[in-house]
């Protein structure tokens, strides 16, 4: 987060403020004098940016998330450069997802919010790189659904979890619940090995047909081509 103390737009303090106290000492610190006294500004400062307190926890939960995402979308690039396993980098996506929305329940309401979602650049980014992670899984031959299938299941269970572990008493919530749903969601996704030739058509076309806009010796229309009759083999197995 931006450090209050030195920086000079007072938007950016405002945010940072509001999230610091959200996170600190939870929703009901996020009062306008509360914000306002913790950012150095005067309290219409906050009406004349924001509207109101909700419009200040949309831009907080943007900016969170902002920097959530740029936080995995540079763990996603680091694990590629590296060579990761990406099953591994994925199951980490996961777990790092399943804490942020568990340690910042306020503003994973705001984030899963249908309506809101569609209209947020951080939201769009995290299905970026989720997508960026999905694909890795895919070249490697492990992905035995089309990579927009493997996308919503993912992202289907993953909101499905932490929402009912938020609303699930913390003494009462059963701690193996979030890998449980992450195995099980796998064990519709992946294949047990990289896809060989034995494996059957929808592994092996899933597999070529994550690598198809890189063949160099096809020219474009070509690539499209293949992606098409690859798209219909998946469909169709």
């Amino acid at each position: 987060m931006t450090d209050i103390a030195t920086s000079s737009e007072p938007r950016a303090r405002i945010v940072d403020a509001a999230a610091r106290l959200l996170q600190e000492q939870g929703p009901s610190a996020v009062t306008t004098r509360g914000v306002a006294h913790a950012a150095g500004v005067q309290a219409p400062a906050i009406y004349r940016l924001f509207g109101d307190k909700d419009g200040l926890l949309e831009a907080v939960a943007e900016h969170v998330m902002s920097t959530f995402v740029s936080t995995k979308a540079a763990v996603v690039e680091a694990a590629e450069a590296e060579g990761v396993d990406p099953v591994a980098d994925l199951r980490a996506g996961w777990q790092g997802q399943v804490e942020f929305g568990l340690g910042n329940p306020t503003l994973f309401r705001l984030l899963s919010d249908p309506t809101r979602v569609s209209g947020s650049p951080a939201a769009r980014l995290g299905k970026r790189v989720l997508e960026a992670r999905i694909h890795r899984v895919a070249v490697a031959g492990r992905l035995r659904v089309a990579e927009n299938r493997a996308v919503a299941l993912f992202q289907t269970a993953g909101v499905g979890v932490i929402t009912t572990l938020l609303a699930t008493p913390p003494d009462e919530r059963d701690p193996g619940l979030a890998d449980a749903v992450l195995n099980g969601v796998l064990a519709q996704m992946l294949t047990d090995a990289p896809a060989a030739p034995d494996a059957g058509p929808r592994a092996a076309a899933v597999a070529l047909r994550a690598v198809a806009p890189t063949l160099d010796a096809l020219t474009t229309a070509e690539q499209q081509l293949l992606s098409d009759w690859l798209d219909r083999v998946i469909a169709a197995s």
